[in-house]
């Protein structure tokens, strides 16, 4: 029986903490014993309760990825729990007080971001390398754009493996629902229903979503473009909506919990993200119910959508490009036929929660024997 600690910063349940949610749900508990720190308040606890692990709250691994005290407090609870590996998320807290007690550790990184000229090359780099290489056994990497951050930030790729995320393959909705949440967003049956579900920052681009609803809006296409999500560009969004007269077309939604019955009313997915994107976990979602996806060639975009198989890939802040990628599909019901039977293959072959869990319990074998498991 192998002991893992996990360790997440996550006060919220983002993309990190859904990962570790969908792995607690298949991984195999004949062979790991597998127990998780959360910030103290954090709402993933009661989430990790319903699947039957043990929790533990520890102050001060909120808001910074260091602190003294997060430091102090994560030894005394490595001390008391003895794993064999701990797996961090987010924490580098978590990494020096593993190391400090002496135990194997994985870091998982779950986003891309530009990497800055602090550490991409020079001394910084170099410092850079030297820290995360002797804070972490292994490094892995959600996506392949991840891992290029990663040594383009000075780290071996051969200490880092790529584990592609996956979730649980979501249930279609009933035609009764959908015409229900159809009504809610003032949706019709005729309407080519685009959206969105992600957190509102400059960042994820959502401001060349708008533009494109604007060229497909003055040719006369009937979409609908939903933006879920909150986040600090949600005002400056409403107002680029108002000043072009988009009202109609693009409809700010606000903090949805009901992903599935959103998803079930799409036609296409979008993300036009430029900024701080591995792999989106609502773009799998929605390919387990068969939605091409149109999204920007930034991240860890390219490494879920095959332009061409299921969906498009389009030049990042290119609202023009965007727009012609949703036009075909619009117009071309074979191909949207095509793309959206592949999404649900590829979704099925790479993408799932258990193929997700499988490929975790590989990482941590091979790091409790001393080995590695050989990347993707």
């Amino acid at each position: 029986m192998i002991k893992v600690l996990n360790i997440i910063s996550d006060s919220n349940i983002g993309g990190a903490g859904k990962c570790v949610l969908n792995f607690l749900k298949y991984y195999d508990r004949k062979k790991f014993a597998v127990k998780v720190v959360v910030p103290r308040g954090s709402l993933l606890k009661p989430e990790i309760e319903k699947l039957k692990t043990d929790v533990i709250e520890a102050d001060g691994i909120t808001d910074k990825s260091l602190d003294r005290k997060a430091v102090k407090n994560l030894k005394k609870i490595i001390k008391r729990l003895n794993p064999d590996i701990v797996h961090t998320h987010g924490t580098m807290s978590g990494r020096i007080a593993a190391k400090l007690c002496g135990k194997k550790i994985i870091y998982t990184r779950h986003s891309v971001f530009p990497v800055s000229d602090r550490i991409s090359h020079g001394i910084g780099q170099k410092a850079n390398k030297v820290i995360n290489e002797f804070f972490s056994d292994r490094i892995i990497a959600v996506a392949e754009a991840a891992k290029q951050n990663l040594t383009d930030s000075g780290i071996s790729a051969d200490r880092i493996d790529v584990i592609l995320n996956g979730v649980e393959p979501l249930t279609p909705v009933s035609e009764e629902k959908k015409k229900e949440i159809r009504a809610k967003y003032g949706v019709t049956e005729n309407d080519f229903v685009l959206g969105i579900l992600a957190r509102l920052e400059p960042y994820k681009g959502d401001i060349y979503i708008i533009e494109a609803a604007e060229m497909l809006k003055e040719k006369g296409i009937p979409v609908k473009i939903i933006i879920a999500g909150t986040g600090s560009s949600e005002e400056e969004l409403k107002k680029t909506i108002a000043e072009k007269h988009l009202e109609d077309t693009v409809i700010m939604a606000g903090f949805v919990t009901d992903v599935s019955g959103l998803l079930s009313i799409m036609d296409v997915q979008l993300n036009a993200s430029y900024g701080t994107e591995a792999t989106s976990l609502s773009l799998l979602e929605g390919m387990s119910l068969g939605i091409p996806a149109v999204v920007s060639d930034f991240g860890g975009n390219p490494g879920v959508i095959t332009d061409g198989e299921n969906g498009f890939i389009f030049p990042t802040k290119n609202s023009t490009k965007l727009a012609l990628c949703i036009k075909e599909l619009y117009e071309n019901k074979d191909k949207y036929d095509y793309m959206s039977s592949k999404s649900k293959e590829i979704f099925s072959q790479k993408f799932t929660a258990k193929i997700y869990a499988e490929n975790i319990e590989k990482e941590y074998a091979a790091v409790f024997e001393g080995g590695r498991k050989g990347g993707k």
